[in-house]
């Protein structure tokens, strides 16, 4: 029976890093020479990285990559008989194609041209690129595979194609970002292409943090039958190898090539840790900067920042103020402490005391409200911030979603920063995070009263977050069913939910957009996150009533 070896490359890319991601290449491909690969499959784009956006528009870009494909397609040449195939972009008669070409001997064998260009929550792939999808089979060890790029299998027209051309195996690079759910939903997408086709699937997807996309690896191959004969790591770079056959039959080399799926909070921690390591890393940030309130967010930020960058290289800042309970200060230190990262307390109170004498005369006859909590929450980012220009390190700010969704955050204070770590995680959320990385070692390194204290943004008297907010888990529902699933205020009532609680979201969604306008980016871990794949008008005079 004929039979391949086909590796499979996750590899983190840098966009634009035309030079540094054809290294990558060239080592994945060693790797897999030495292994006795015929075939590597590496992720789609990953010449130019994913996605490259408006670097696409710069004819020095694509200039610039034709010319590092080139080297890479020679450099081939040493590896005998291996097959690899490459993403990049390719440029003919002015139009510009998302692509894969299939070096091998210092020659290029052929390119495949994507056909379906999703343009729909966080891609926009048809203000770039044409579409194409005509068939591109080869064989290898008489084993005729078929080449498909990502979106191109959700859809069965390529599939179709492909299989009608005489592929047994499709190889399918990917840059498919991580989100809640999406590595089921591309198990099933791939079934059901080879119950369509009955070719066999082997799904190469990326893996690296990029501005707010993580993209989590996780690929995987399926035979002929459906079932899924290996299964990458997640979040992590590498090569590993299966073996098909002309009947489209996989088999995995070794036992280490089908790894089990993470539960939830992991797969979501990973993603944490690897978007922040890799926006830091990747930006040239030497290290991170937080504001330890003693509270449950600034807790999992601070413990997932560590995970990410070492404990050397974060620095963690309590800025008590007279609202702040002892209790708080005792847990940020104790945190603090567990974690071994260099801990300071700067009191903001001589701040405050002078803005409020700045302002009594503007503010006589006026009663005390938000606007003082404000200036408390003001006072510490302009801090945090003046920390990060003296040192370069990057402010990591600790607001969760369901605060950027109800504008329960403040501007230029608590909001202000480079990286948002968790602004895409639900507050009930956070506590699972919280306690899944407890359970991960022999020591808590989340003070457990941090976790089963009552949430307070603490700028007033005995204030906590539920005096202006439904309770989280009615608030975080009612979230994931409008923001999310796009269902109407009348259908998430119906649902069970309080009408006076939705009514108090929804406006709050509505006015509140104005500052997630102005909010930094974050890892994208839900299924829609406020930024790519949220695109509401400031300026906005549409209601939904009940």
């Amino acid at each position: 029976m004929s039979v391949a070896r086909v590796a499979i490359a996750q590899i983190n890319a840098v966009v634009g890093d035309l030079a540094g991601n054809a290294a990558k290449v060239r080592r994945a491909a060693r790797s897999a020479h030495e292994q006795g690969a015929d075939v590597l499959v590496t992720p789609e784009l990953v010449l130019p990285g994913y996605p490259p956006e408006d670097l696409l528009l710069r004819p020095s870009f694509i200039q610039k990559q034709e010319e590092i494909l080139l080297q890479l397609r020679r450099d081939m040449a040493g590896l005998d008989g291996l097959h690899v195939v490459v993403g990049y972009v390719q440029q003919r008669q002015g139009r510009l194609y998302n692509a894969a070409a299939v070096l091998c001997g210092g020659a290029e064998i052929g390119v495949y041209r994507k056909r379906e260009l999703p343009n729909y929550s966080v891609f926009d792939e048809q203000r770039y690129f044409a579409a194409d999808g005509a068939p591109l089979v080869f064989s290898v060890k008489g084993v005729p595979f078929g080449l498909n790029i990502c979106e191109d299998i959700w859809f069965d027209r390529a599939p179709g194609a492909a299989a009608e051309a005489g592929a047994r195996v499709l190889l399918v690079p990917n840059a498919s970002p991580y989100n809640t759910g999406k590595q089921d939903e591309r198990q099933a997408v791939a079934e059901r292409c080879v119950r369509d086709t009955g070719c066999a699937v082997v799904y190469a997807n990326m893996v690296g943090g990029q501005d707010e996309l993580v993209f989590d690896g996780a690929s995987f191959a399926l035979d002929a039958q459906g079932v899924r004969a290996a299964r990458l790591p997640d979040f992590i770079e590498g090569v590993n190898l299966v073996e098909v056959d002309a009947q489209g039959g996989v088999r995995p080399v070794s036992r280490q090539a089908d790894v089990a799926p993470a539960c939830l909070e992991e797969q979501v921690w990973n993603a944490l840790v690897l978007g922040t390591r890799d926006y830091l890393g990747k930006n040239g940030f030497p290290g991170a900067i937080i504001g330890l309130s003693g509270g449950i967010d600034s807790a999992v930020v601070l413990a997932v920042a560590v995970d990410a960058l070492g404990a050397d290289n974060v620095r963690a800042v309590m800025m008590p103020s007279r609202y702040t309970a002892d209790i708080s200060q005792i847990d940020a230190t104790d945190m603090a402490r567990r974690l071994g990262v260099q801990y300071d307390e700067i009191a903001i109170a001589p701040a405050v005391g002078a803005f409020d004498e700045m302002l009594a005369a503007q503010f006589a006859g006026l009663p005390v409200d938000a606007t003082e909590e404000n200036i408390q929450a003001r006072v510490r980012g302009t801090l945090l911030m003046a920390l990060s220009n003296k040192t370069g390190r990057l402010v990591l700010t600790t607001g969760n979603k369901s605060e950027l969704t109800t504008g329960y955050c403040t501007l230029y204070g608590d909001m202000a920063g480079g990286f948002a770590v968790i602004k895409d995680v639900p507050k009930t959320l956070v506590y699972r995070l919280a306690r899944w990385r407890n359970a991960q070692g022999a020591t808590e390194v989340i003070p457990d009263r941090i976790i089963t204290r009552a949430p307070s943004a603490e700028l007033r008297p005995d204030q906590t977050d539920q005096d202006s907010l439904p309770p989280y888990d009615v608030l975080d529902g009612i979230m994931e069913r409008y923001m999310e699933r796009n269902e109407s205020p009348a259908a998430i009532v119906a649902a069970g939910y309080p009408a006076e609680a939705v009514e108090q979201v929804v406006r709050l969604i509505r006015i509140n957009e104005y500052k997630r306008r102005q909010a930094p980016p974050g890892p994208r871990v839900t299924p829609r996150a406020f930024g790519r794949d949220w695109r509401y008008p400031v300026t906005n005079g549409f209601r939904e009533t009940l």
